[in-house]
């Protein structure tokens, strides 16, 4: 079975990422999203194993001893990280796996995982990112401030990604999204594999 492929996704808040991935995933099949393992308390409404793997602090950082994270970090009091297990588990499967992830998280994948396709989404602009952002105008500008100030710096790091989406128009971005996964697919190494009888049946008589 040919192995699947790991996409990261990043993006500024308020660029659609999760957005366009849940539609992606809705139109595909044979690809899902990765879930993050985390200590903080579960919210109301969250479902363990679809929002979060729930796990103790002594748990994870069990886990991080046996090596079981492509990458984690501390947010205050709590854990969140990437199981390199699952991972590696759906990817051996020849399941395709979404990681949506910061550029940090997504620098460290990288250097464990090297064929694996990054994507960064952008805004069209900053005036629609900053709309975006200020949502229903209940926001302090101070608050919408640092929020721009934080995606613009995310942004900064679009030149380490293999590809960019610009989620101008929300279906032109999608498709853009969706083309990349079937090119990946429809790449010779991993067509040979999933079709090996074909070729070997198409050129049998070959000189």
């Amino acid at each position: 079975m040919p192995q699947g492929t790991l996409f990261i996704v990043s993006a500024p808040s308020g660029a659609g990422k999760t957005s366009l991935v849940r539609e992606l995933i809705d139109r595909l099949d044979g690809i899902h999203v990765s879930v993050s393992h985390t200590t903080r308390g579960r919210r109301p409404g969250e479902v363990n194993g679809v929002n979060y793997h729930f796990v103790e602090h002594a748990d994870f950082e069990a886990m991080i001893q046996r090596g079981e994270f492509f990458e984690y970090a501390q947010v205050f009091d709590n854990y969140y990280g990437t199981s390199r297990v699952a991972i590696e588990g759906s990817l051996a499967a020849g399941q395709d796996v979404i990681l949506e992830i910061d550029w940090q998280g997504a620098r460290q994948v990288r250097e464990q995982m090297s064929d694996a396709v990054s994507i960064f989404i952008l805004p069209p602009s900053r005036d629609e990112l900053e709309n975006r952002l200020s949502g229903r105008g209940t926001d302090e500008h101070t608050v919408i401030a640092a929020r721009m100030q934080e995606a613009i710096s995310e942004m900064s790091h679009y030149n380490e990604y293999d590809y960019l989406v610009i989620n101008d128009d929300f279906t032109t971005a999608l498709n853009e999204l969706h083309a990349l996964v079937i090119a990946r697919r429809q790449q010779r190494d991993r067509m040979q594999d999933r079709h090996a009888p074909l070729l070997a049946a198409l050129l049998s008589d070959a000189p």
